[in-house]
């Protein structure tokens, strides 16, 4: 609900349309970097930056806005010291980038020694939904935002390789039932019972589905639904495929202290070779053409805006 002061006739989202949409691309400040051996990567971020603003620019309109501020920025975790904001996307390096953070905020003296569960149930980062609305207003406008992405396919066979390939106590029973409830013909009991075993066919004939038996998941979750891209203005665009350079050039960017570098360690399963092209190629065999062209329908946009290509 709007505040009192706040109930006029009009939009019921121009009260803070200073926090996302400005109407040019700010320019990031650069004063804390150090050397020149960055400059590669400044170039690549400015057209990164520019791409991103422009497509939103060109696509984006306010009449469709029907999104609350505090939903829009509900995946932002907030580092005050360093004032940055940074949106998670599941499996673009979010767990190692949630390490950092609280090295950053003074709660860990080395993002090597954080174990999984600290960084996903210990409640340590605070997001940005849980300020009030002039406190979200603020960062937003003065905070430098950053948002990792990955390639959309990359990411969702890495999605279903970690949640449905491993034993898991929650995934299993909650999604796995549904979906071999559903999509299996002639399911055994056991598989019924567990929710082991999804196929790689059947999670896609599940995200296809417009009435799928359970909701979605922010693992597999358009990364547009997740951070918003053309509502938040991101300062700083860093891909997965570059991770580690972007993450450090990053770092710099932000002042962070000079023996902080971004972990190279793979958070779980580290034995399991990590999802490049080639494995999602292995994974997109089992899907007929027509699903194929309809998986990549689906992250059609995160494609888009992200300048990646559509196979």
């Amino acid at each position: 609900q709007l505040p009192d002061q706040q109930k006029t006739n009009e939009s019921p989202l121009s009260w803070f349309r200073g926090a996302y949409l400005p109407p040019a691309l700010h320019p990031l400040n650069k004063t804390l970097v150090k050397g020149d051996k960055w400059k590669d990567i400044d170039r690549t971020q400015e057209k990164r930056r520019s791409f991103l603003h422009d497509f939103c620019k060109k696509h984006n309109s306010r009449k469709k806005l029907q999104t609350h501020l505090v939903h829009l920025v509900s995946r932002i975790y907030v580092e005050d010291r360093h004032k940055v904001l940074y949106c998670e996307v599941p499996k673009a390096g979010c767990s190692n980038w949630k390490r950092v953070l609280m090295v950053l905020n003074g709660l860990a003296t080395s993002a090597h020694n954080i174990s999984h569960d600290d960084v996903h149930y210990g409640k340590h980062l605070r997001k940005l939904d849980s300020y009030d609305l002039k406190e979200i207003y603020t960062r937003l406008n003065l905070y430098t935002k950053f948002i990792f992405v990955r390639d959309p396919m990359e990411r969702l066979v890495s999605a279903f390789r970690d949640k449905f390939e491993h034993p898991n106590s929650y995934y299993h029973p909650v999604f796995g039932k549904a979906i071999i409830k559903k999509y299996r013909h002639n399911a055994d009991e056991e598989a019924l019972k567990t929710g082991s075993g999804v196929k790689f066919k059947e999670f896609i004939l599940y995200l296809l589905d417009s009435h799928r038996p359970v909701g979605m998941d922010i693992h597999w979750e358009q990364i547009t639904k997740l951070c918003y891209p053309c509502l938040i203005n991101y300062d700083f665009v860093g891909k997965f495929e570059t991770l580690e350079e972007d993450a450090n050039y990053f770092l710099q960017l932000v002042g962070a202290p000079a023996d902080l570098k971004f972990p190279k360690f793979k958070d779980r399963h580290s034995s399991d070779e990590r999802t490049s092209a080639e494995v999602v190629r292995q994974y997109l065999k089992e899907l007929s053409k027509e699903e194929r062209q309809l998986t990549y329908n689906f992250y059609y946009l995160d494609y888009l805006m992200f300048n990646y290509t559509i196979p």
